[in-house]
């Protein structure tokens, strides 16, 4: 119907921890996604949800997901990192490797994104340099023209990781044959928050080992 609603989603990952796997809408994001004409936005920090809510307010032939979370997250500093108006793009470079020329590239999205970047650091510390995209929109992404898809996302850089505390599913389209996947493979657990994190591998360490293992390491 074309219709310009805007859905407010919250408590949008395994983050709820103790409320179990009933409530723990692993699926749903993927299945938002697969839905045409509706745009789905899962923003990364305080910044990018005052971008997502301009894009929001100014879809005006469909409606408007905002996939957000329910538990503590960081506000990345914009003046060490770059602009949130590449929310707009859908995808945009967050934190670039030393000369733009990465050794592989992290993609998160929401909660997720803050991980990326702590493990670009830790990445950084043992000779390795990662680029860091944050991707709160495959819609918007798919519509920008090949050139800036190919700057956010070289295709001469084959090792990839995706990090998302969702179903996988529809991740392959940016990870590539070589990439890894740190996400969902199953309705989570029953458990306080940290040790869900561990016990599904959305950890620094986790991520950095990803990282590795794509690279052949």
């Amino acid at each position: 119907m074309e219709q310009p609603v805007i859905y407010v989603f919250t408590h949008d990952s395994i983050g709820l921890g103790e409320d179990g796997p009933t409530h723990q809408p692993v699926e749903q994001l993927a299945a938002l996604r697969a839905m045409p004409n509706i745009l789905v936005l899962r923003p990364g920090d305080a910044n990018e949800v005052v971008e997502a809510w301009k894009l929001a307010v100014s879809h005006i032939h469909g409606p408007t997901a905002l996939v957000l979370s329910r538990q503590a997250m960081p506000t990345l500093d914009r003046t060490k990192f770059a602009a949130a108006s590449g929310v707009a793009k859908g995808a945009y470079v967050l934190s670039d490797a030393p000369g733009g020329k990465p050794d592989v590239i992290l993609m998160g999205t929401g909660t997720e994104l803050s991980l990326c970047v702590a493990a670009q650091e830790k990445l950084a510390a043992e000779g390795v340099k990662a680029r860091v995209v944050s991707i709160p929109s495959f819609e918007l992404f798919e519509r920008q023209d090949a050139a800036y898809k190919e700057s956010v996302l070289p295709t001469s850089v084959t090792t990839r990781v995706s990090v998302e505390m969702a179903s996988t599913f529809g991740w392959e389209r940016y990870v590539g044959p070589k990439g890894k996947m740190v996400g969902m493979h199953s309705f989570g657990a029953s458990a306080p928050l940290k040790d869900l994190l561990k016990k599904f591998g959305f950890t620094v360490e986790n991520v950095v080992a990803a990282a590795k293992e794509a690279m052949g390491k």
